[in-house]
């Protein structure tokens, strides 16, 4: 069903740009190509990837599935990731909720620069990109030696402005650093990233608060950078409006009312951290996913309270299903994992 489409969105892509190689539309056999498959973990079709710069981008493309979006949707990934300043004063009204990278340039005709572009639109879904040249940029670095800066989102955290210290030139080492900058430790699930985020495969740890506490936020992410950085291969550390997710706290028990509170979804059930002050006594939270490794929260919830439960630190026994994931891939999407078995 989506052959004919695609192919029609091909040839309407080429007519727009026309460049050899600037655009490439292409489909792979995966019965007969199996390496490409493996080498880019496919497990379902159809599955429509971004490669950008010789890499996958992180998120697959989940859009309509129209010539008319297709074609809408590469427009939108040519469009320049980098926007250019024209007085340093511009920089201080940039949106601090977001994770910034500025780069600082005697001229756009210089490698390092190119560098720099190639990254940021590699990057452009997951950080704001900034740049100055000529004399607009001359007092913030020395001549011929220009700088990128990454800056946090301030607003939420107590990270400053970090400069990068390694060669512009090498493009492998400006990618791992901006990538390293740009995708946050604790990051926001919402419905458009849901489902990339539970085939990532690991537990949620989601801390549900209303939009505008900013507060509980920073705190939260601060938490997660000084005592849980060690879990971050391990779990997902996330936040949600818990006004647009209202079922899942539903499932909880809980309201809008009942915000903020934390809770971890396993993908089998969720788990409800009792006391959200708690989260500030050091190892508190660490606790609770160790808990559910261990698995202690589930085996309480099959068999009751262990004999050293505490009952300050532990979820009650009746945990309800997983909510989150009901917003993985579709069913009706034919999958390796599933329909093979």
């Amino acid at each position: 069903m989506l052959a004919p489409i695609f192919d029609e969105a091909a040839d309407k892509v080429a007519s727009e740009f026309p460049t050899p190689g600037q655009v490439v539309m292409g489909k792979v056999d995966c019965d007969k190509e199996g390496s490409v498959a493996t080498r880019f973990h496919i497990t379902k079709y159809p599955t429509l990837k971004v490669i950008r710069n010789g890499q996958p981008a992180k998120r697959e493309y989940r859009g309509k599935r129209s010539v008319e979006a297709f074609v809408d949707f590469i427009k939108k990934q040519m469009e320049d990731p980098i926007q250019e300043f024209k007085d340093l004063a511009d920089l201080k009204k940039l949106d601090t909720k977001k994770r910034i990278i500025i780069g600082f340039f005697d001229r756009k005709d210089v490698p390092e620069y190119n560098t720099f572009r190639r990254v940021a639109s590699n990057l452009k879904d997951d950080c704001q990109f900034h740049v100055g040249f000529g004399d607009v940029v001359r007092t913030m670095h020395p001549p011929s030696e220009p700088i990128v800066v990454f800056r946090p989102d301030v607003a939420l955290s107590n990270e400053r402005d970090e400069t990068f210290n390694g060669s512009l030139l090498n493009y492998d080492e400006v990618s791992v650093w901006m990538s390293q900058k740009c995708v946050p430790l604790v990051r926001e699930i919402t419905f458009e990233n849901a489902e990339e985020l539970t085939e990532e495969g690991l537990p949620f740890l989601i801390l549900f608060h209303k939009p505008g506490d900013d507060a509980t936020v920073k705190k939260y992410k601060d938490i997660c950078a000084q005592e849980l950085i060690t879990e971050k291969q391990n779990i997902n550390f996330l936040t949600a409006d818990g006004e647009r997710f209202a079922h899942p706290l539903h499932h909880l028990g809980k309201g809008v009312n009942d915000l903020p509170l934390i809770a971890i979804d396993s993908f089998r059930h969720m788990y409800l951290f009792p006391k959200i002050a708690d989260m500030e006594v050091p190892g508190k939270l660490k606790s609770f996913i160790q808990d559910l490794y261990s698995g202690k929260l589930h085996r309480e919830f099959h068999y009751g309270p262990d004999p050293d439960h505490d009952h300050n630190t532990a979820q009650s026994t009746t945990p309800p299903e997983s909510t989150f994931k009901k917003l993985g891939p579709s069913k009706n999407r034919y999958t390796l994992l599933r329909d093979e078995l």
